[in-house]
């Protein structure tokens, strides 16, 4: 008797947790419409690191670049670069720093960068 109370408890629990999850949001990929989500994760820009110096090369010219610290200090701000590459040497010991470039044609791109100790 008690066995068959378990099972029947159990199947509902089953059947009832079955039917909230599929009455979920199903995201973006299942939804249809004229909505179309486009991730375009190529930047034009490459980041290399050496330990303190970083460079920073584009294929496009970067018009202003702004470094800054975690806490907020300011590296390196540089407005009308106009050059396709950019290098600077990070002056204290931080393991993260920002950076925000702004290419020709004033699109934005901002990037987190681990700097190894």
């Amino acid at each position: 008797m008690h066995l068959t109370i378990r099972r029947c408890a159990a199947a509902i629990v089953f059947a009832s947790v079955a039917g909230v999850s599929l009455a979920q949001d199903p995201g973006p990929k299942a939804k249809s419409g004229s909505e179309t989500i486009t991730t375009n994760t190529t930047k034009p820009f490459r980041v290399l690191t050496n330990g303190q110096r970083i460079t920073i090369q584009s294929n496009k010219t970067i018009n202003n670049i702004i470094v800054w610290s975690a806490n907020g200090e300011r590296f390196v701000e540089q407005n009308n670069l106009q050059a396709p590459s950019y290098n600077f040497v990070i002056p204290s010991k931080q393991k993260y720093v920002f950076v925000m470039l702004q290419l020709e044609g004033g699109k934005r791109y901002t990037e987190k960068i681990g700097i190894r100790q």
